[in-house]
């Protein structure tokens, strides 16, 4: 069963990315995520799936 995942929530990841920073933006909500890097503002498509396993906490939108 999928998470339940929105635009606007902030997912904070086990990893993190070259810039630092382990919290990412999601901008669109499919079959696949858009994200966006909090700390460098890098943009990228990653299927639901494979984001899924490596979320570590989600902080939902106001």
């Amino acid at each position: 069963m999928p998470m339940e995942i929105a635009v606007g929530d902030i997912l904070t990841l086990k990893k993190t990315h070259p810039c630092g920073s382990k919290e990412w933006e999601v901008l669109y909500v499919g079959g696949d995520l858009r994200l966006k890097c909090l700390g460098c503002n890098h943009q990228l498509m990653i299927p639901r799936t494979k984001i899924e396993k490596n979320i570590k906490a989600i902080q939902k939108r106001p």
